[in-house]
């Protein structure tokens, strides 16, 4: 049961080397990224230069704070691949969900996916048990009985609040979003900035 300390450097490697693999897998199967070259190795095409720079301010975007991160569609997907090396995407998964259950007006609809939400992630021992205190289980275990839209905001918010201050800051740490962010960096800059300036001739 017990792990040696040899095998934590391996392990931490093996995580590093499968959130970039995560990471471009993602990017390949992405309208954004390059339907080209080998997965793990991030592509920036100057065939689609619009495409590509709008992708790099997105990627760039994520470090200026959580709440861009989560409202990219792109930013999601990466951390989510992030979030799965380390074993904590149902802290992410969760939230989403929440983002989800609160567009639904069929108040039937509510009930019934309220239940489900509640199975998969608050309850004890739940499949994808999130990681929150017993006063706020059991606060939102008492709002399934009348069921609204803002049933789970407390235990929605403090999900958030973990992984914004736990797992987003090690994200951007992260090796694999930091060759990115440099990459997107180096995309998004001028083509000017990129050639030598022409003499000019009088």
């Amino acid at each position: 049961m017990c792990r040696t300390l040899a095998a934590f450097p391996n392990t931490c490697l093996e995580r590093a080397k499968e959130f970039k693999t995560r990471l471009g897998i993602f990017l390949h199967k992405s309208d954004l990224g390059s339907n080209t070259g080998s997965i793990g190795k991030f592509e920036w095409s100057s065939k689609h230069g619009k495409e590509n720079r709008n992708f790099s301010e997105d990627v760039l975007g994520w470090r200026e704070s959580f709440d861009l991160l989560l409202s990219s569609k792109n930013g999601v997907a990466a951390f989510h691949a992030f979030l799965k090396t380390e074993f904590s995407e149902e802290n992410l998964e969760f939230w989403l969900a929440c983002e989800e259950f609160k567009k639904i007006r069929s108040a039937t609809k509510l009930a019934s996916r309220a239940h489900r939400i509640f199975e998969e992630f608050i309850c004890s021992e739940a499949p994808k048990e999130v990681n929150i205190d017993h006063e706020t289980r059991e606060l939102t275990r008492m709002n399934l009985q009348a069921a609204t839209a803002t049933c789970f905001d407390t235990a929605q918010g403090k999900t958030r609040t973990l992984m914004e201050k736990d797992s987003y800051p090690r994200f951007l740490k992260s090796p694999a979003y930091r060759d990115l962010a440099a990459q997107a960096s180096a995309a998004s800059a001028p083509l000017s900035s990129c050639s030598l300036a022409e003499p000019s001739h009088t």
